[in-house]
């Protein structure tokens, strides 16, 4: 049960990040109001990295920027890691 319950927390952590990165480009080329860097890195680091990071390649959204592509792809390495574990142990 309790393995269901984490694959479900990081979908829905994984919509949202892609929601919130669409929103930022789109506000970007609109000159409107931005998620903060940190925003999208913390939304990154809690779990949803691994579509945030395709997502940002798929609309070249920040992929020219280090401070995204070193991390995203590291923090999805570890959540896909931590979630074979869970589904292996728990």
């Amino acid at each position: 049960m309790i393995k269901y319950v984490i694959l479900i927390y990081f979908l829905i952590i994984s919509l949202i990040s892609v929601i919130v990165t669409v929103h930022d480009k789109n506000a970007a080329k609109k000159s409107k109001w931005r998620v903060k860097e940190s925003t999208l890195l913390l939304l990154g680091f809690i779990g949803g990295a691994a579509f945030m990071f395709m997502t940002m390649l798929i609309i070249r959204h920040k992929t020219k920027k280090a401070k995204f592509m070193v991390p995203l792809p590291l923090f999805a390495a570890i959540h896909i890691v931590a979630l074979v574990l869970a589904f292996m142990y728990l």
